[in-house]
């Protein structure tokens, strides 16, 4: 059971952490150990975007897309977003889609 789960977890974390540093302005490091990573979003906190924190980035995130994170600045990372990786693959490539879409609409 133990090693089905990790496995799906690591396919997960993997495919989060590859689809999110695909997407301009965001970059990603891969967690050892962990259903979570912390990708920065300052690459789109600026005058074009009209984004400033990563507060607003998630607000606007949420409203215009659907897609539910946390503020990294909550856990004192200022700059960053925390999304999980605790759901189905479907779930997450929907969600990473709707990231995508989300980031380049505001270039």
């Amino acid at each position: 059971f133990i090693k089905k789960r990790s496995k799906a977890f690591k396919q997960r974390r993997d495919f989060v952490v590859k689809s999110l540093n695909k997407i301009k302005g965001i970059n990603c490091l891969t967690p050892n150990g962990a259903f979570y990573v912390f990708p920065s979003c300052k690459g789109l906190l600026n005058k074009k975007t009209n984004l400033k924190t990563d507060t607003e980035f998630v607000q606007k995130l949420l409203e215009k897309s659907n897609v539910a994170v946390v503020q990294g600045s909550a856990f004192g990372l200022e700059g960053y977003f925390r999304i999980s990786y605790a759901t189905s693959m479907k779930n997450l490539k929907k969600a990473m889609e709707r990231i995508k879409f989300f980031c380049e609409s505001l270039s």
